[in-house]
């Protein structure tokens, strides 16, 4: 089972995202956790790999299951760490080898292409201060098929 973290870094009303090249996709700068690497260790690492900011107290707003179906068979499994963070020192990479960063507003969010699971769990992350717990299962192409939540969502 792979690990990950990744963090929701909020500037005043903008969010800082990861706009993939593969398939156009928004997704949350972080990546995968290394062996004997904490949580949040692991978070702290991979945001400063990735944009250069160095976050300053991220706290933990989520952890969740992720299984992808080839039919009825499990062919991935992997465990993602959300964190959020209001603080960081540094300056934004101006190049980044996992695609483009981009600031964008809390509004203009749900109106981005991304995976329905990220999108489910910004509308919690941006709107309560409560852990969320998740699961969800998508087919090959990233289709959701399911998912759970702990609060209930919307």
């Amino acid at each position: 089972m792979q690990r990950v973290t990744n963090c929701i870094l909020l500037n005043d009303d903008k969010v800082l995202l990861l706009k993939k090249p593969r398939r156009g996709w928004y997704a949350i700068p972080g990546g995968k956790m290394e062996q004997g690497e904490s949580i949040k260790e692991s978070v702290v690492r991979e945001y400063r790999e990735e944009t250069e900011l160095e976050l300053t107290d991220p706290e933990l707003a989520g952890t969740f299951t992720f299984l992808v179906y080839s039919g009825e068979t499990i062919v991935q499994e992997w465990m993602m760490f959300t964190f959020i963070s209001r603080s960081f020192t540094g300056t934004l990479a101006d190049y980044c080898r996992e695609g483009e960063l981009q600031w964008v507003t809390h509004d203009a969010i749900s109106n981005l292409p991304m995976a329905e699971g990220d999108r489910k769990i910004f509308d919690h992350v941006l709107g309560s201060n409560k852990t969320l717990y998740g699961s969800f299962s998508y087919t090959e192409d990233y289709d959701l098929i399911h998912y759970r939540l702990d609060p209930p969502g919307p």
